[in-house]
């Protein structure tokens, strides 16, 4: 996603080095983002039961699931930054324009075949229009908005993020034959379409909006005072999403409630909606990211490094964990002695038939977290030969890998 990668411009700066705060941030949410997936697989919670239901859940498995809550919207916003990196690196904007369309393109074909497969392992397989799929249609109208001011572009993605919950009483059942481009956009979708089952779980226009936040957000990153912004940014957005959040009023579907329990409580507070993207999910996540940037410059020299290389190379970083976690998984349920009902077509049982999923299915989330780190200790090297190719050689073909 990174570089010349299929899914994002070059983070690089105006004099073209790239900048190593976005890869190594990059790094960071993809890190996470292996934990999120991992736990999919491996626990209970990614088939029978909603780790962020309070009533069902657990202060570790919680937390286990909300921290990965900032990797759509960060891996989308950096897209923007860095796009506004290309621009500034001297790509004219029919350039800039071509490589978003292109790119965003590459990245849906992607997600309906490699990604699919790699989270099924079986044929025939639910289509999941996930993050790559957010991602290419954000780029796809990134395409379009790079032709204005850079500002301009920074108010739109403000007015969708902080809008777009005032559509949220419009159903696409009263839309007629506008149904399909209302789920297109902003309702989560599940139906059958040409014998396949298809999982729309990233409506677009709350995440066009993030993408279009991100490119007018991008000038900040070449400031000398970059840091100070973000932690006033940072701090804006979390202390908008607390006063926001408390009044009940607008920015999430779902209010919150005072339970029996404080720990309850503060799980139903912050059980914000991410499938679209509301207000204050955005908010929260990215108010978070935005204060924890600054601290990526102070990691010692072994784990930015670490977390750069995964940054470099997100793309392949994002294929191979779906094959490599997928295979761990499958490994763990063996040794475990555990069925591999639920190894196979995961997506499909978990959201059209839970109850078939086996009791013996399931492993402890101690083993989700050893398995999470067996996948990136696997997954390492294939970043650190690919980023290493990259630098070597300029094939065309490594652009879309």
């Amino acid at each position: 996603m990174t570089g010349t990668d299929a899914s994002v411009a070059q983070p690089v700066s105006a004099s073209g080095q790239r900048l190593a705060t976005i890869d190594i941030l990059r790094g960071l949410i993809i890190v996470i983002m292996v934990l999120d997936h991992v736990r999919d697989y491996t626990h209970i919670s990614g088939f029978k039961i909603n780790p962020l239901d309070f009533q069902q859940t657990h202060t570790v498995l919680y937390l286990t699931r909300w921290v990965t809550h900032l990797c759509a919207p960060t891996f989308i916003f950096l897209a923007g930054v860095s796009a506004w990196l290309q621009n500034v690196r001297g790509k004219s904007g029919a350039a800039l324009s071509g490589f978003l369309l292109t790119r965003g393109l590459w990245l849906i074909v992607l997600e309906v075949t490699v990604v699919g497969f790699g989270w099924s392992f079986a044929l025939p397989m639910p289509l999941f229009l996930a993050i790559l799929w957010a991602i290419g249609w954000s780029m796809i109208a990134l395409s379009a908005l790079v032709w204005l001011p850079r500002r301009a572009v920074l108010a739109i993605g403000i007015a969708i993020i902080t809008l777009h919950n005032l559509l949220g009483g419009i159903n696409a059942d009263q839309l007629g034959p506008f149904s399909g481009l209302w789920h297109f956009l902003f309702q989560v979708n599940i139906f059958k379409f040409a014998g396949f089952d298809i999982l729309l779980f990233y409506p677009v226009l709350p995440w066009i909006g993030v993408i279009a936040f991100g490119y007018g957000m991008g000038e900040v990153f070449l400031k000398p005072d970059r840091n100070r912004i973000l932690t006033l940014c940072g701090l804006g957005l979390c202390i908008g999403f607390v006063l926001l959040r408390l009044s009940n009023l607008y920015g999430d579907p779902r209010p919150w409630a005072v339970q029996t329990l404080p720990a309850h409580t503060l799980m139903d507070f912050f059980n914000v909606a991410k499938y679209p993207p509301s207000l204050l999910y955005t908010a929260a996540t990215l108010g978070i990211v935005f204060l924890l940037t600054p601290g990526l410059d102070r990691l010692p020299a072994s784990v930015a490094s670490v977390l750069r290389t995964f940054g470099s190379v997100p793309m392949m970083a994002y294929l191979g964990h779906l094959y490599i976690m997928h295979l761990v998984s499958m490994a763990a349920h063996l040794i475990a002695g555990q069925s591999l009902a639920t190894q196979f077509n995961p997506l499909a049982i978990a959201f059209f038939n839970p109850a078939a999923a086996p009791d013996d299915s399931f492993l402890p989330l101690w083993v989700t977290y050893l398995c999470w780190v067996i996948t990136l200790c696997l997954l390492y090297p294939l970043c650190r030969y690919w980023s290493a190719l990259k630098q070597r050689r300029k094939d065309w073909w490594l652009s879309y890998l």
